[in-house]
Formats: structure tokens, sequence, C-alpha cells
């Protein structure tokens, strides 16, 4: 017990005060002085000292530890009420500076991978001449080695287009805190083509094995790669952070893995019971487009397809009467497609990879057995083990890769005029009619489907909207506001369902004025969701910047959906913006 005179209290061999019901100290020992600097502590507010909330020390007993720093000493607290005033509360200061010490290198020494990859590296070669065969890999692998010298980290193995480093948690922060500085290094490298050098980096740390750690870089590394390569991916065991991704995905020539991939498609298609498809909500002609040829390709191996399609927008008003007017295809609710789940249903998703997107996920997550084709970055959530994933993010839409693998389905003809003219539009509409994200392999889908009986007269009809959206767009693009920049900002005035289409327009349309680098379109939806589509040249990764606002997209074109109002959806992309440019400069600093 402690008496009155606080005997107890001053004669004990580690700091203890005694703290009133108001907070304020009335009594410490001499061993305070170790843990705050100044004498006369007697009067002064403790919780004001220490910078610890009342409730943690007074509700706490113990149940969790309390712990602060101060002149460079790790402190914790443990409180206890005094016997004889019941409103007096006496603490105690245990010091644990040695045990954090050893903590903190504990911490710091746990193992962490890197695996890096040379993007496109069978293009690569093939693309560059006879000479550089060997000293642009030479180069690369110089470059790599040296920077894994600098941090002190091995290289345990490497073959043609990867390595693997090993290094500690210490030596990792730094790493990230220089950006990876190697991604700008090999893009410097001379090659005398079209494209650079680009690398593909995953960093794992776990708190768990080794083996975790070795599985978390894998998994960075193949959404570094899911996401167009020349970028950095760290993943630990609760969160996915960014580094990079300032080149436009680059097309591949090879057409081995379209062919490989249609033949797993058409294997798992047999196996199952039923098949069903469907896009993102709210789907565009893209989406729809696609959806249409991966359900007559079902159709095609003789299995039981179903079009999974709750609600559309104005935009999709005329391609879905088309559709509907055929009755060529089962278009289902979500409770009925709920309802036709079994463990052998195959679920194929089109034009999306993330769960929270799709046109119903309560079919996703039933679904033992799924494909994923799609077109855009992977995201951090993407859906999780898919049977087959086709994520190619160089190509210009999933129509163009449903078109690919229904190539190699068979040697026939195996879709009709009207899908042939819906996987068109999709292509169309995701090119802003060709002039962005075309590549040989576009242009080549499309006159497959020219080949296939589709009318481009026809596919035009599809874009036509009424006179109220024209008028949006154009008053849009009228009040437009421009930065010296390069920035361009409008805001749409409509208020419907279709306002995504109509703000993706405005994007696309103002990209068109000399000297706009990048264009982001503010509009509200029917539902009174602010939507912001975002578009560039290629100068600005505006994929990177509706990231941040909870969207995605591509390194040209994103969008993100917010609560917020458009005003205020533009001052947070101007501190984005600002926020970046910091950064850009920081980083030529250095340089």
């Amino acid at each position: 017990m402690i008496c009155e005179e606080n005997e107890f209290i001053m004669n004990l061999p580690i700091p203890a005060c005694v703290v009133s019901a108001d907070g304020l100290v009335k009594k410490a020992n001499a061993l305070m002085s170790e843990v705050i600097l100044y004498n006369g502590i007697e009067g002064a507010n403790f919780f004001t000292l220490t910078g610890v909330k009342r409730s943690e020390v007074i509700e706490n007993n113990d149940e969790k530890e309390i712990l602060i720093e101060r002149n460079g000493r790790f402190f914790t607290l443990h409180a206890t009420i005094d016997a004889d005033s019941e409103k007096d509360t006496v603490i105690f200061f245990d010091e644990a500076t040695g045990r954090e010490h050893y903590k903190k290198l504990y911490e710091g020494s746990k193992p962490v991978v890197i695996l890096v990859s040379i993007d496109n590296y069978d293009e690569l070669l093939s693309s560059i001449t006879t000479d550089s065969k060997r000293a642009v890999p030479a180069e690369v692998d110089r470059i790599v080695r040296n920077w894994a010298s600098e941090y002190k980290a091995p290289v345990l193995s490497s073959e043609e287009e990867s390595y693997v480093i090993l290094t500690d948690r210490v030596t990792a922060e730094s790493i990230k805190a220089d950006n990876f500085s190697v991604l700008d290094e090999v893009r410097q490298i001379e090659t005398k083509i079209d494209f650079p050098v680009s690398l593909s980096i995953g960093m794992g740390m776990s708190d768990g094995p080794l083996a975790d750690t070795h599985d978390l870089a894998e998994a960075a590394r193949e959404l570094a790669l899911g996401r167009g390569g020349d970028q950095a991916v760290v993943k630990d065991d609760e969160h996915t952070y960014h580094y990079g991704g300032t080149l436009q995905s680059m097309e591949k020539n090879n057409r081995g893995r379209a062919k490989v991939i249609a033949h797993a498609i058409k294997r798992v298609i047999k196996e199952s019971s039923r098949v069903l498809v469907m896009g993102h909500r709210w789907p565009d002609m893209d989406s729809f487009g696609s959806a249409l040829g991966a359900y007559r390709m079902c159709e095609f191996l003789g299995k039981e397809v179903y079009l999974i399609l709750e609600d559309y927008n104005e935009a999709l008003e005329e391609i879905y009467k088309a559709a509907d007017n055929t009755e060529a295809y089962r278009i289902i609710k979500h409770k009925k497609a709920l309802e036709l789940m079994d463990d052998k249903t195959l679920v194929i998703v089109v034009d999306t990879n993330r769960p929270s997107l799709v046109e119903c996920r309560e079919v996703l997550d039933k679904a033992v057995n799924k494909i994923v084709i799609d077109h855009h970055r992977l995201a951090d959530d993407s859906i999780a083990a898919p049977t087959i994933a086709y994520v190619e993010s160089y190509a210009s839409s999933a129509s163009e890769l449903v078109s690919e693998v229904l190539q190699h389905v068979s040697q026939k003809k195996i879709i009709t005029k009207f899908e042939a003219e819906a996987l068109l539009a999709g292509i169309m509409v995701d090119t802003n009619s060709y002039s962005i994200r075309s590549g040989v392999r576009t242009f080549e889908a499309a006159a497959w489907l020219k080949r296939s009986g589709a009318d481009t007269s026809r596919v035009k009809g599809f874009f036509q909207t009424d006179i109220m959206s024209f008028q949006a767009k154009a008053n849009a693009v009228a009040t437009a506001e421009y930065t010296a920049k390069g920035i361009a900002f409008a805001t749409t005035d409509c208020y419907t369902s279709d306002a995504q289409i109509i703000n993706a327009q405005v994007a696309d349309e103002l990209l068109t004025v000399k000297g706009v680098k990048a264009s982001f379109v503010f509009g509200r939806n029917d539902k009174l969701k602010t939507l912001v589509n975002a578009r560039s040249l290629g100068g600005i990764n505006v994929q990177v910047i509706m990231e941040k606002l909870g969207g995605g997209g591509h390194l040209t074109a994103a969008a993100a959906q917010l609560d917020i109002s458009p005003e205020e959806a533009r001052e947070e992309i101007n501190r984005i913006l600002a926020k970046l440019e910091e950064e850009k400069a920081e980083k030529n600093d250095k340089a």
C-alpha cells in the first residue's frame, strides 16, 4: 500500500509518478527525469507531456502494451489505482530500449525476395540486330547486377530473362525509397528499335516462412507483368505498392499464346455442365460485344450457355435491342443465374478482372471454374485463382482478344454477321475508332471480323446518340478549361445512365486540342455518382491517378466512380498531379 508521504513511489528503482483524476502529475520520483528531461513536472498534465491518451492508460488494464519513445529511449507504461485515494493513478515506466533495439534488428534482417524479369524478351531478341542479340541482354545483366551490388544484395540465380535477388527489410526500404532506379537505367539502353528495354520486378516481404516471401514476390511480379511491365510491385502480407509503369504496354507479335489459350478454353468449356457469360456492370460496347463472342463460342462447342445482364445504359440500347430481336441469346437476370449454378458450371468474365465490377458478384463467388478474358491492367483485387486468365494489357479491347480466340477455336466461320458487328463495335469504342491503343493485331482482328460479315455502316449506327446527349457533349467541350501544363478539365451536365459514355467521348475529344497532354472529365449519372474519365497521349499515366481515387484502367485511358462532388473530385486530382510533379522534380534533383 502506498503511504501518504509517497515513500514507495520516491524509492522505486524505475521512473514512476502519481496522476490525479484530472490528469495532473501530483508526485514524481527522481528517475522520471530519464523519461521527461525538464524538472518540475508536478502540476503539469501527464497526458500532454507523454502524448498518451488517457483512455489508453486508465482503461487499458495492461491488456495492450503502451510503448513510448523519449530521448532516444523506449518505455512501457503500466498503471494501477492508488488504494489510498481511489482516484489517483500510479504510473510506472519500464525501460524497453534494449528489447526494441533487438526487435528492430530482427525485423530489419527478415529476408526479402526480389524477382526481376526482362519484359517481352522473345519479341526483343527477334526485333534487334544480330550484333545486339548479345549486347543488349549483356547490358541488362550488367545493370541489374550493379544495381543489386549497390545494395549488397546477392543475385542467387539468373536465367536468360530473369533474376532472383535476396536482401533484407532495411535494404528493401532503401530500394523502395529510390523508386527502383534500375527501371530507369534499363530503359535508357540503346536498342535501335521502336520500343525500349524494360523490366518487371516483384518484391515479396512476409512475416511467415521464406516460401511465403517467395510466393508474394512471384505474385508481385505477375501483377507487374499483368499491368504492362516496366514497373515494380511490392507485396507484403497485407498491402500492395506500385512503382514505375511509365511505358505503354507493348504489343506481342507471337500469336502462340492466343492459340494455346483457345485450346485450353475449349477443354474447360467441354468439361462444364453449362456456361454463364458476363461482363462488367452497366456494360459498354466492348463488354457486350466480347460477351456475345464468348457466348457464340460456347454454343458452337455444344454447351448450354446464358448471358447475364441485369440492366444497361442508353448507349447500349441499339445493340441490345438488335441482339434481343434475333432471339438467339438466352439473356438472364442475376436471380436466374444463381439458380442455374452447380459445381460444374463455368463462368466466363469478359472486359474486367475485378470482382467488384462484374455483373453479378454472387455468381462469381459461387463459381468453381472461372475464365477471365480482359485487356485492363491487373488490379490488386483481381479475380483470385481463375481456371484460365487471358489478361493482355497490350490489347485494344476484350473484343480483340475474344476475336483472336475465336479464330483458333475452329477453322470454320462460327460467328454470325451480327456478332461480328458487335465485336467490331467493341474494338471501335475502346480505340476511339482506331485512334488510340491500336496495334497490328487490332487491325488484323478487325479484318477478320470484316471477312466474317461485319458491316461498318451498321456498326456506326450502334453509336448514334440522342439530341440531349449530343448537346451535353458539345457544352462540356465548349466550356472546358485548360492549364499551362497541358491539362484539360471539363464537366458534363446530363445525370443519365449514359453519363459514363458521354464523359469518355468528351475526354477523347479534348485530346484533339493542340497542346493538351491529358484530359479529365467529370459528371454525375442518374444515381448521382460522380464519374471521372481520364485520357492522355502517353506522357501522363492516368491509370496511376485514377487508381489513387479507387478506379483504374490503362496508361492512356482510365476512369473512377466517386461519392464526392465533381468539384471535389477535380480538387483531388489537382492535388495528385501536384504531388506527382513534386516527386518527379525530386527524382530529377537526385539524378
